[in-house]
């Protein structure tokens, strides 16, 4: 065998390795795999989803409604402002309630009313008990407009994304942001947690099944969502350089070959 023709063998040979373990399985790409799953018939996943309660730093908005235009326009004068669509985020933190230290929001006429460790539905009733002091025939609405979570690394489009239905899953958090790319590492995502008495980070594999039994399935406001790239991102890197200096071996000994052939 000439020379170049080991080379090219050689070449060619290395080149296949480096494509082989540069390619991701379909394995490695699906989402909650279980081999029970049917088209047949729904497999039941028993799970419950967990209340959030109100938290020091969280932003409230508290409507107060009324027929009385005044009386409404004196308890949400920012309402009128944002118009029947609302407004964007910064409206909203801006004429939302602050939960302060000591766990209480300051309303108007009401005066500091503490909401801290209620769920919406507590903090509504605790609200319109202290209305209904004051008003006859309003009703108060809760909701929580600083309910924002985070979502980095391998994914489309990286950031944070503000929840507004109350709920969000994992799946749904990663939908937000343009879904992982195919290099992102589905058995190992990170889901970092804010809690009372620090930071808690716990792995998530979501090609299993198993995710939706978990309480961490469902996201909570200021969570972290981290995609790390896989190994196969990994090894795709570390030979980028590899390959460059393949493609300028390929080109020499092309240039070679030529020149032998020639002589």
């Amino acid at each position: 065998m000439r020379i170049s023709d080991k080379f090219f063998s050689t070449f060619f040979t290395l080149s296949l390795v480096i494509a082989i373990s540069s390619c991701v399985s379909k394995k490695e790409l699906v989402y909650l795999q279980n081999n029970e799953f049917s088209s047949l018939y729904p497999t039941e996943i028993k799970n419950r989803r967990p209340e959030y309660r109100i938290q020091p730093n969280d932003v409230l908005h508290v409507t107060i409604q009324n027929p009385d235009a005044e009386t409404y326009s004196f308890f949400n004068p920012g309402n009128q402002e944002m118009g029947p669509r609302g407004g964007n985020e910064a409206i909203l933190f801006l004429m939302g309630y602050s939960v302060n230290s000591a766990g209480t929001i300051n309303i108007p006429l009401l005066g500091q009313v503490k909401v801290v460790n209620l769920t919406m539905e507590e903090a509504t009733n605790i609200i319109q008990n202290e209305v209904d002091k004051y008003l006859r025939n309003s009703s108060v609405n809760v909701k929580l407009v600083s309910f924002k979570i985070s979502v980095l690394g391998e994914v489309n489009q990286p950031g944070y994304y503000y929840v507004y239905n109350g709920q969000c899953t994992v799946l749904e958090a990663l939908g937000l942001a343009g879904d992982m790319t195919q290099f992102g590492n589905r058995k190992d995502v990170k889901l970092v947690r804010q809690t009372e008495t620090g930071v808690e980070t716990i792995l998530l594999d979501l090609t299993s099944s198993d995710l939706m039994n978990s309480k961490y399935y469902y996201m909570l406001p200021n969570d972290v969502l981290y995609v790390e790239p896989s190994s196969v991102q990994v090894r795709r890197s570390n030979f980028q350089p590899v390959g460059i200096a393949f493609s300028a071996i390929g080109a020499i000994g092309v240039i070679v070959s030529i020149i032998i052939n020639l002589r």
